[in-house]
């Protein structure tokens, strides 16, 4: 399960962008982390380019775009490897996706204790326990 939130700002919008980027997301969750695609939550939401500054500049005036991606996983679950890879492929998909990107774009992989989130009613430590008896 993991949750990801994806904000973005682009030069050069499109209609069908939202979901090329929830599909991505999900897709790396799944590739890089080894998370479950069927349980896989994801937002996407495109941000006012006059709110998004960097270095009190905004991006979309010199032509490039930004992201804010965060996911939430369970901690000790993935190795530091993994999530390098990770906010690596995030990085390359997103500039395919939106186009140039500039440099301070960020990629932040919460890696959440068990017992303080799940779904549906329940904790991930509490779906462990239950898959793991004994």
């Amino acid at each position: 399960m993991p949750m990801i939130t994806v904000r973005y700002v682009t030069a050069s919008p499109r209609a069908d962008l939202r979901s090329d980027i929830a599909q991505l997301a999900t897709r790396l969750g799944a590739e890089r982390l080894g998370k479950d695609p069927n349980v896989t939550a994801v937002l996407v939401e495109e941000a006012d380019p006059q709110g998004w500054f960097i270095a009190g500049k905004r991006p979309t005036d010199a032509g490039l775009s930004a992201f804010w991606l965060d996911i939430k996983i369970t901690a000790g679950t993935n190795t530091k490897a993994d999530t390098t890879s990770f906010v690596s492929a995030a990085f390359a998909g997103m500039e395919a996706l939106i186009g140039p990107l500039h440099e301070e774009c960020y990629v932040f992989v919460h890696a959440v204790d068990g017992d303080a989130y799940g779904y549906g009613g329940r904790t991930q430590n509490g779906r462990w326990a239950a898959a793991n008896p004994g």
